[in-house]
């Protein structure tokens, strides 16, 4: 499951029958994975709901550290599929992704690493494996192409981060840019995000959405520029899915080469 900010939940995908040279299919081992083990990962390891791909030293070349390992308590029912699994390791995951960067909720939602979550195959599953593994990867949600993590990523964002793992977007138009690190020519920053709404509230709507991430946006953009009589801004903001998911932010972006 990719977020990141870090919020959609994973789709279960069919596995893919493996031939020659292909990736291993994912084992019916019920013994849980190794937390700080590091993996390279590509975008299609990370769309499926559970992974086997060998573990790497964490000096050589790797796009996916594990930075939690955890069991599904009962609660979230019997069944394999259960949708409540992914809301339990969404609560779960969230928080301590941000102690692994040394990352607040604001700032995860502006970096280009994110986290997915596997958990074990159908098979082990019957055999009574429980366990659920979050492993941080290198690329904002729905990337391409995950880029390789540095040998030691925890606390990576307690000083100041390289502008390589931070948001920005190339283009003459927020609306149609293309997202880029800073350490990129850039026309765009994401400098700050707003909340939408408290943890208890419903759904406000997508037009709501949209209007209070403009306007909050458009405030926090002219005090990040100190207040200039003119500047360009943009929003992210995000819907329902991602709402009930536990987001209330929308993340705000300011015209920019800096």
């Amino acid at each position: 499951m990719r977020l990141s900010a870090l919020l959609a939940l994973v789709v279960l995908l069919p596995l893919v029958l493996g031939g020659c040279g292909a990736k291993p299919a994912p084992s019916d081992r019920t013994t849980p994975p190794r937390v700080g083990a590091c993996r390279d990962l590509d975008t299609q390891d990370v769309a499926a709901h559970t992974d086997d791909t060998p573990t790497v030293a964490c000096s050589r070349p790797h796009t996916a550290q594990t930075f939690l390992v955890g069991r599904l308590p009962r609660r979230t029912g019997a069944s394999y599929d259960d949708r409540w699994h992914g809301s339990h390791v969404y609560d779960t995951c969230g928080p301590a992704f941000e102690r692994f960067l040394g990352a607040d909720d604001s700032l995860v939602m502006r970096i280009r690493i994110s986290w997915v979550w596997f958990r074990p195959s159908a098979a082990a599953w019957k055999r009574g494996a429980r366990w659920f593994r979050c492993d941080a990867v290198g690329g904002p949600d729905g990337a391409r192409r995950l880029a390789y993590l540095p040998t030691v990523t925890k606390g990576l964002f307690q000083g100041r981060p390289a502008q390589q793992w931070l948001a920005c977007s190339r283009g003459s138009t927020f609306a149609g840019s293309t997202r880029v690190p800073c350490s990129a020519r850039h026309d765009w920053r994401a400098i700050a995000t707003v909340k939408l709404g408290q943890p208890d509230d419903p759904y406000p709507g997508d037009r709501i959405s949209e209007v209070r991430a403009r306007d909050y946006c458009s405030d926090q953009v002219g005090a990040w520029l100190n207040y200039a009589l003119d500047y360009g801004y943009g929003y992210t903001y995000f819907h329902a899915a991602e709402w009930r998911a536990g987001n209330r932010r929308a993340v705000c972006w300011a015209e920019t080469d800096q």
